[in-house]
């Protein structure tokens, strides 16, 4: 089967993964869009395991109000490219409008 772009983008939409880890997994299953997305999974499971020691010193702080109740989240990333994105600042609001919701304690996550 012919990769077409149309099919990278297609994979690249659904996953997030960069176009040519997407080329590639579909040239590794013969355009089989599940088994790609399969084949990334698995894949992503051996990238994290290398990353799991990288330091992520860039990211944001993301402040919520309700009332007289106020959560302060900081949310870290390895690029500043990452923290600039639009996608990863709504992400930062919405964990900050969470944290209000569930009227907890204070908590340190890593």
């Amino acid at each position: 089967m012919e990769i077409t772009a149309s099919l990278v983008k297609q994979l690249r939409d659904s996953t997030g993964v960069g176009m040519m880890d997407c080329k590639k997994a579909l040239a590794e299953n013969n355009g089989d869009m599940e088994a790609a997305i399969d084949w990334l999974r698995t894949r992503g499971l051996a990238k994290a395991a290398k990353k799991a020691d990288r330091v992520a010193a860039e990211g944001l702080v993301g402040v919520a109000t309700d009332g007289t109740t106020a959560a302060i989240v900081e949310v870290n990333s390895e690029t500043d490219f990452v923290a600039r994105n639009e996608q990863f600042q709504a992400i930062v609001g919405n964990v900050a409008k969470l944290a209000i919701d569930s009227e907890g304690d204070v908590i340190k996550a890593r």
